[in-house]
């Protein structure tokens, strides 16, 4: 079984007194002083060091970007606001969210801080996916999509161009370097649903589950254990035993977790993947230390490759 350091389950975000009326602070991140755009740079402030580090791949030189969390201890969904955040969005020229109810923060932020001129990108809305499918839920995932990271790209290229057009061909050039790494991550991907498409998988949360749709495997999880995780919600006791019974029948090939998340709930399904000798992979909603995006998505397709493979 893989096993990796995780954080204690999330809790509802929570903005603090301290964004109002403050600043004069500068927001630790990808920039160490801030999103200043005196240097002549494009200042861009992105909710999580997965989308920073993308804006990065595409700006080089020409931006300086800012990372609201930029730490893999840090939890999106229970990040605490303060004012350097809203005096990194007041200076920001362009604003990268998740969107899809992943960092409604942003947006609440972005208004507090008065700046109404900030271009913001919002990634649910660049991935063309319906954000009300038919049975309600829509998975926010969305850096395990290698399409949606595509176009998330090419709105780069154009945002950041417009606003610096002597830019336009570096941005470009960069955008076509990222976009054959993306192509290398969606030929990795064909490869595995060649040799594994219809096998059956278990999951902690929705958080691989593009990676694993891209493979053809098919998630054999409850949907109501996934959801109960998600919402740090009580499993029903039935739930989990269905859950549990995966690893006992052989129904699933691989277990495939949110190491930054633990629970009851998942601590058991865990030691069950163990017991019946399914590798667990795990999979994680921000950047690993040292780690760039591309490197990331990479590393976690060899361990999934592993697994299946085993």
């Amino acid at each position: 079984m893989h096993v990796s350091p995780r954080i204690p389950r999330r809790r509802p975000l929570l903005l603090t007194a301290a964004l109002l009326g403050i600043s004069g602070l500068a927001l630790a991140g990808c920039s160490t002083t801030g999103s200043d755009p005196a240097d002549g740079r494009i200042s861009v402030v992105a909710s999580t060091d997965v989308y920073a580090d993308i804006a990065s791949a595409i700006g080089g030189d020409l931006v300086e970007v800012t990372a609201i969390i930029d730490s893999e201890n840090q939890d999106p969904h229970e990040y605490e606001a303060t004012a350097r955040t809203q005096l990194a969005l007041s200076r920001a020229d362009v604003v990268l969210e998740n969107g899809g109810g992943y960092d409604d923060f942003v947006s609440t932020l972005l208004s507090a801080a008065g700046n109404d001129d900030a271009t913001v990108l919002d990634v649910a809305d660049i991935s063309g996916y319906d954000q009300a499918p038919a049975d309600g839920e829509f998975n926010e995932h969305l850096w395990y999509d290698f399409p949606t990271m595509q176009k998330l790209a090419d709105q780069l290229v154009g945002t950041l161009s417009a606003l610096d057009p002597s830019g336009e061909a570096a941005f470009t050039a960069n955008a076509a370097v990222f976009a054959a790494s993306l192509d290398d991550l969606e030929a990795r991907e064909a490869e595995l649903a060649m040799s594994y498409s219809g096998e059956g998988a278990a999951i902690t949360e929705p958080v691989p589950l593009y990676l694993l749709d891209a493979i053809g495997l098919e998630n054999r999880t409850p949907s109501e254990f996934s959801e109960a995780v998600e919402e740090d919600t009580d499993v029903p006791v039935s739930v989990l035993d269905e859950t549990l019974a995966l690893f006992a029948d052989g129904a699933v090939r691989v277990l495939v977790y949110n190491e930054q998340t633990t629970t009851s709930a998942t601590e058991q399904i865990l030691a069950a993947a163990d017991d019946a000798g399914v590798p667990a992979v795990a999979v994680r909603e921000t950047r690993p230390t040292g780690s760039g995006y591309l490197d990331w998505m990479n590393a976690d397709l060899d361990a999934l490759e592993a697994a299946l493979s085993a």
